[in-house]
């Protein structure tokens, strides 16, 4: 059973959330909030599979909550799918600095939605099919203006490591790269743990945005 958060400032948009995702038999709505501050309590009592976060919310946006409770000082750590309205490129960069799993807009197909919580539950990340274009190539156009650091230099990854971050850029989960590379899927997490600190990234998302380019420059 998914577990999930919601918080969103409108009932209604609750209310159809809570009924889409309460709807599907491995779904749980486990908690809902109106603003940002409830949404952090719930998300540290509730400690959901899925906190699923409006980002303009009173008292703490969810941008704000999700840094809080899927960032790297998070114990345990919340995937976050942000859920909004809003179609701002600087949302999409703050969330991913957030370390968010994944961005979706409110417009998306239910189906989409659903799909989402169970992909991010599945610990992949995910991102609006009309945002990823630009997103990815204005993201990944940031990080190549940073300097490179030995904290975030792909060059202090393993050969393994440069592997896994390829394939991982293709989509895979940790069950299809143990399957390419003949290993475990223990040892993929391992390799994943180790390399987000190295690439100075928070998610699976950020590393699969931001990998390719340095693997191939």
């Amino acid at each position: 059973m998914i577990r999930v958060l919601l918080a969103d400032d409108q009932p209604l948009v609750r209310a159809g959330l809570s009924a889409l995702l309460n709807a599907e038999k491995d779904v749980e709505v486990v908690g809902v909030a109106a603003d940002g501050a409830e949404a952090l309590d719930l998300a540290t009592e509730l400690v959901p599979d899925v906190a699923c976060l409006d980002i303009r919310m009173p008292k703490m946006d969810g941008i704000d909550v999700a840094a809080r409770i899927c960032g790297p000082d998070a114990s345990p750590a919340v995937p976050v799918l942000i859920l909004t309205t809003f179609d701002i490129d600087d949302y999409v960069f703050r969330a991913l600095e957030a370390g968010v799993a994944g961005f979706l807009l409110k417009d998306s197909d239910p189906e989409e939605i659903l799909r989402a919580i169970h992909h991010i539950a599945a610990g992949h990340g995910t991102l609006d099919r009309t945002l990823t274009r630009r997103i990815v190539a204005e993201y990944v156009e940031r990080r190549r203006l940073r300097p490179v650091t030995a904290t975030r230099g792909i060059d202090v990854l393993t050969a393994r490591e440069r592997d896994i971050l390829l394939l991982l850029a293709q989509g895979m989960s940790n069950e299809q790269i143990a399957g390419a590379l003949v290993v475990e899927v223990t040892t993929v997490k391992s390799h994943l743990a180790r390399m987000l600190p190295k690439l100075g990234v928070q998610s699976r998302l950020q590393a699969a945005v931001w990998g390719p380019t340095r693997t191939a420059s």
